[in-house]
């Protein structure tokens, strides 16, 4: 478009983009290892999967990518970034984010509200992780699907007299790589540890799990495996302290992340404005997610929990999101050099106008890959991807009209508007 020829295009497009590429990545990588910190098991290992797959991404990203499209060119001598219908797609746009900046920060403002009344009315569903309760490995004689087992004991769970202290999350997943064994974890009674409660629990599996074996199992012989294998291997307490620590856990996970990013961006940008535009745009995203996970929760198709895969989903949107931010704050710092003479408001105006095609196709190839695992997938992931998809629509629009108008903001009121 600027009439440079295809060759050194290409060369300065990825030279250009490096930086934002690299800022963008080093951030999702450091919710990675925060992460990994902070999390259990489960997460770290997520958390491990989430860094190799960044650094393989960046990897492909920054060489791969580059000799493909090189070798097209080499050998036919031309090579298309888009179709017909979408060559001008948000191309000559000219919207007035920073003008309308009183409008989000008013909208921005009465959804945090919202948010805050839905916790305090409303509360949370904290998964066994925070509250407490008992985890299960059983095993079973014969593969069986989670689907199967969630529904036996669901519906002997919901025909406990006593439907209040019943009406609790349950967490069911396979477990192993036969198909025979099943993790189950359940709040019922958690705030109860002694042995009776313990054995009430016990029946009810037995209950809804005896019918799944291909004999007649008995109850003592599905508690205790020292007379028969099968029935359950391990049965674990999660008591009121360890629910605590891994509460402040997950809270000072997603402190340290924010403080992280900010201090990165601060010393990559070399002004603070932009970290304090970052964020909160960031914490804005975060708020948003629970506060509709509080508010939504008992009405949606599927569990709404907060457990620790839901802090993990947290920090992903944290280190996501980032992303698009520092994309925007990086055309709005070469605007700044190329352009000294323009006033700031036009400089970030351009800026968010230049890369918005870009978001957009960034973060709507991304929804559709999570709306097809949110629709296809299993049950015991749907919360969790729910969770990933609705930050990344709230992320998109945080970077917009959240973290630029509060970085242009900071930086009018310091006179920085020109070079």
């Amino acid at each position: 478009r600027a009439g440079k020829g295809l060759s050194l295009a290409i060369k300065d497009g990825f030279s250009n983009a490096y930086s934002a590429i690299i800022d963008g990545q080093l951030t999702t990588i450091i919710t990675g290892i925060v992460l990994f910190v902070f999390g259990n098991g489960p997460v770290q290992g997520f958390a491990t999967t989430l860094i190799i797959g960044i650094l393989t991404s960046l990897f492909s990203s920054i060489f791969i990518t580059r000799l493909l499209i090189e070798a097209i060119v080499a050998k036919f001598g031309h090579i298309s970034f888009s179709r017909k219908w979408s060559e001008n797609w948000l191309n000559n746009i000219h919207f007035d984010f920073v003008g309308k900046r009183k409008y989000s920060y008013a909208i921005s403002g009465t959804v945090i509200v919202l948010s805050f009344i839905s916790f305090a009315v409303f509360g949370l569903n904290r998964g066994v992780e925070f509250t407490g309760g008992r985890s299960y490995v059983v095993l079973f004689d014969q593969p069986v699907s989670v689907e199967q087992v969630r529904a036996s004991v669901e519906d002997q769970f919901a025909q406990i007299e006593n439907a209040d202290n019943a009406n609790v999350s349950l967490e069911i997943k396979q477990y192993g790589g036969d198909g025979d064994q099943v993790r189950i974890v359940t709040q019922y009674k958690y705030d109860d540890t002694s042995d009776e409660a313990t054995s009430e629990v016990d029946r009810i599996l037995y209950d809804a799990l005896h019918g799944l074996y291909g004999y007649p199992i008995t109850f003592e012989n599905f508690r205790n495996t020292q007379n028969d294998i099968n029935g359950i291997l391990t049965a674990d307490k999660i008591g009121p302290s360890i629910a605590k620590d891994m509460t402040w856990g997950a809270i000072w996970s997603v402190l340290f992340s924010l403080i992280a990013i900010g201090l990165y961006i601060s010393l990559r940008f070399k002004k603070w404005q932009y970290a304090t535009g970052a964020t909160t745009a960031l914490a804005f995203n975060a708020l948003v997610v629970i506060g509709v996970f509080s508010l939504c929760y008992g009405w949606l198709p599927f569990n709404l929990e907060v457990n620790q895969a839901f802090i993990a989903a947290i920090l992903t949107i944290i280190g996501y999101t980032i992303n698009d931010t520092v994309v925007v704050f990086d055309r709005i710092r070469e605007y700044l050099v190329l352009y000294p003479k323009r006033d700031l408001r036009e400089n970030v105006n351009n800026a968010l106008n230049a890369t918005l095609s870009r978001t957009i196709n960034t973060s709507g190839t991304t929804l559709v890959t999570l709306l097809a695992i949110l629709f296809f997938g299993g049950e015991t992931i749907r919360g969790f991807i729910f969770a990933l998809a609705l930050g990344v629509v709230v992320g998109t629009l945080s970077t917009l009209f959240v973290a630029t108008p509060i970085a242009y903001g900071l930086m009018k009121r310091e006179g920085l508007g020109k070079k």
